[in-house]
């Protein structure tokens, strides 16, 4: 019998936009459907992201050019593409992944202003055409978020940019929403977490039609 290929959901959105919460929220909804589900994040989720993960975060790196930390991110998207995510769509497994291809083009294209087209000659060359049914950007003015996010603990190398970097980020990740508006659903994450996680599992019904049971 052959096996249905898994779906594919990234989740994105800046500092404070709640990803975590929503995470476990999703994580519960989707396995509640049966369905077998790998959950994962970028960068990391291997054991060679993770260190990249460690090196690209370190507040001590604050000398990283930006080419330097694009490379890297797109470094661990490879591994976790091979690794985790192409195997887990092929056995059937659905992944939902915290953070994706968008991040880069949000963080290290609209934050740190590397080219939209160094970055896509990356995806092409990094993700071996892997990309996302869906993706659920979780999206709120800066200065929520931030307030938010300055409750949990020690900023990381990212966290501690300024506002403006992270203005650039939220316009990066909306442009990229209207252009795709096929792919993206655009979720206002001011709202409660209850509404947020009622918006995203909206958004996912289209794909629970398609699953296997």
């Amino acid at each position: 019998m052959t096996t249905v290929r898994g779906k594919f959901i990234s989740l994105e959105g800046g500092e404070g936009a709640g990803k975590s919460t929503l995470l476990a929220g999703l994580r519960e909804c989707i396995e509640g459907h049966g369905i077998e589900l790998v959950l994962t994040r970028e960068p990391g989720g291997t054991g060679i992201g993770e260190a990249v993960r460690s090196i690209v975060l370190d507040p001590l790196h604050h000398g990283l050019a930006a080419e330097t930390e694009l490379l890297l991110m797109f470094a661990s998207r490879s591994q976790l593409v091979r690794e985790v995510i192409e195997p887990a769509l092929r056995a059937g497994r659905w992944v939902l992944c915290d953070r994706y291809v968008d991040a880069s083009y949000a963080y290290q294209g609209g934050g740190r202003g590397q080219p939209v087209e160094r970055i896509a000659e990356l995806e092409r060359w990094a993700c071996d055409g892997v990309q996302p049914e869906l993706t659920l950007l979780l999206d709120l003015p800066v200065a929520v978020g931030r307030a938010r996010a300055a409750g949990r603990g020690d900023a990381d190398r990212i966290e501690v940019e300024a506002d403006a970097f992270f203005e650039r980020v939220r316009a990066s990740y909306r442009e990229r929403a209207a252009a795709e508006p096929g792919r993206f659903r655009v979720i206002d994450a001011s709202q409660t977490p209850a509404a947020v996680l009622l918006a995203a599992t909206r958004a996912l019904t289209p794909l629970f039609g398609e699953a296997p049971r």
